[in-house]
C-alpha cells in the first residue's frame, strides 16, 4: 500500500466534525513558501535603502508618534 493510499484509508476514518482541520492542514501544505521576496517587496526594500541614503522619509522613536502620523 502506498503512502497516498494509506492517507486515503485514514481519511475515511476521520469524523465529519474534524474534516475541516484536515482540509486546513492540507491547504497549508500546498502553499508555496518561498524565501525569495516578491517584486513588490523587493521594490519596498529598495525604496527604504534609497531613503536611508538620501535622508528622506520620517524616522520614529516612538510607536505612538508613528500611529499618529498614519492617522493624519
Amino acid at each position: 500500500m502506498s503512502e497516498r493510499e494509506r492517507m486515503y484509508q485514514l481519511l475515511d476514518t476521520v469524523p465529519d466534525d474534524k474534516i475541516a482541520y484536515i482540509i486546513g492542514y492540507i491547504q497549508g501544505l500546498t502553499i508555496n513558501h518561498s524565501d525569495e521576496p516578491n517584486e513588490k517587496t523587493k521594490a519596498a526594500f529598495e525604496e527604504v535603502e534609497e531613503m536611508k541614503k538620501t535622508g528622506k522619509g520620517k524616522r520614529f522613536t516612538d510607536l505612538d508618534k508613528l500611529w499618529e502620523s498614519l492617522e493624519g
